[in-house]
């Protein structure tokens, strides 16, 4: 483990991940990791394939229950609690693989999804998710299945603003896309981080990534390996080699 590992988490961090240890049956994947995201913060989670990236997002969403450590979200303890009721308190994930519902209309994948349980201010509406993507308005009354990758993702996160998450979590934001469709994502992510949504992303563009994030946490089987800024992780090419393949 590096120097630059936090050791200690920020006590103003909207999420808090602290020494969790995650298992499928009786294989071992997590192995004390820790993380944290600050209120309006962009963290990305980087690493290479198998290493536990997507494991530690399904731990922060309750999907896999981490076996120990601490998950702490707007200051409460959710390591125990059922994934529903994670999500309600302000969690919106974009998963791997989008897992849009294929046999509902784009309308209905997002209406589905609308709710506004922390009454947010300027709460995410139809008209937002349009004018943000407008190609899903003009796929509207199409189905879920019917949509090309680039729209699905479009679509997942979306979806997942229209819950008005206080973070937003999305597990590999451009993999398998378009490079023209890449862009128009991480537009989309510069924009949503300007209007100060917290997010918490995994993807394997390092130069994008390094661009609009704030800090950076890389693991390695399992473990924190690294975390520091945009700043320290480029002046560190050697991180890059070591831990990203690149």
């Amino acid at each position: 483990m590096t120097d630059n590992v936090t050791d200690h988490l920020p006590d103003t961090a909207l999420l808090e991940v602290e020494g969790i240890e995650t298992c499928y049956g009786l294989s071992q994947v997590l192995f004390g990791l820790s993380l944290s995201v600050k209120s309006g913060e962009m963290v990305s989670l980087m690493g290479r394939n198998g290493m536990g990236k997507t494991t530690t997002i399904r731990s922060i969403m309750g999907l896999t229950r981490a076996r120990a450590g601490a998950i702490r979200f707007a200051g409460v303890e959710v390591r125990e609690q059922p994934a529903y009721r994670i999500a309600k308190l302000g969690i919106g994930l974009v998963p791997e693989g989008r897992q849009i519902f294929p046999n509902l209309t784009v309308r209905e994948n997002l209406i589905a999804a609308s709710a506004n349980r922390l009454n947010a201010s300027d709460p995410w509406t139809l008209d937002k998710i349009h004018a943000l993507f407008p190609r899903l308005a003009e796929r509207g009354s199409n189905m879920g299945n019917q949509l090309s990758g680039g729209e699905q993702q479009m679509l997942a996160i979306g979806r997942a603003l229209m819950t008005n998450p206080k973070l937003l979590i999305l597990d590999e934001a451009t993999e398998g896309l378009a490079p023209l469709i890449r862009e128009e994502i991480w537009k989309c992510l510069s924009m949503l981080k300007a209007r100060g949504q917290s997010i918490l992303v995994i993807d394997k563009n390092v130069g994008h990534l390094s661009r609009i994030c704030d800090r950076h946490t890389i693991i390695e089987r399992g473990r924190t390996v690294w975390s520091g800024t945009s700043a320290q992780l480029m002046a560190e090419p050697d991180l890059q080699h070591r831990y990203l393949g690149i």
